[in-house]
């Protein structure tokens, strides 16, 4: 049986968007603030961690940002999973961020599914945990890992709110 740390990324930069004038598509990109670096660093601090064989990571840069704080401080292999990314509300679509939450209530309107016989550009609940769980699958012959990726992500797979998840918040989550 294995256990997975799910760990959301550390406080993202947004304002490193604005200041770059990066479109929507590319907001994946952006850092971390000094506070999320403190965030990945704070998180270290949990002794179940250190028994950890190896630390995820989704590809995109705040969630890699934090997976390189943890992987200097534990030193296990760090392998990327492009399928961790977080919820993609636009198909990477979207021009504006009015767009994205219009998106975003729509989702959250209809409880993460499309309705019957619609699509929409946002990515469903089930998709996210199918994606999520395609990727853990892979590591349950493993008896700890740490997992770290986006509030989605972890919302999707504890049935919570996305409001719910912390930065650096740690969730165990048993295969």
């Amino acid at each position: 049986m294995a256990l997975f740390y799910l760990i959301r990324h550390g406080e993202p930069d947004w304002g490193f968007k604005e200041q770059r004038r990066l479109s929507p598509g590319r907001r994946d990109f952006v850092p971390l603030t000094p506070l999320g670096v403190e965030q990945a660093e704070r998180t270290m601090n949990c002794g179940e961690l250190k028994n950890c064989e190896l630390i995820l990571s989704s590809p995109y840069t705040r969630s890699l940002q934090t997976a390189a704080v943890m992987n200097r401080t534990l030193g296990l292999p760090l392998h990327v999973e492009f399928d961790l990314h977080e919820w993609t509300p636009d198909n990477w679509q979207a021009q504006n961020e009015a767009e994205i939450t219009e998106l975003w209530n729509d989702y959250r309107l209809h409880n993460g599914e499309h309705p019957n016989g619609e699509t929409r550009l946002w990515e469903t609940k089930s998709s996210v945990m199918k994606r999520t769980m395609g990727v853990l699958e892979k590591y349950k012959h493993r008896s700890k890992v740490i997992v770290v990726c986006h509030g989605m992500v972890i919302a999707t797979l504890l049935g919570h709110s996305s409001e719910q998840v912390p930065y650096c918040g740690i969730y165990p989550f048993e295969w």
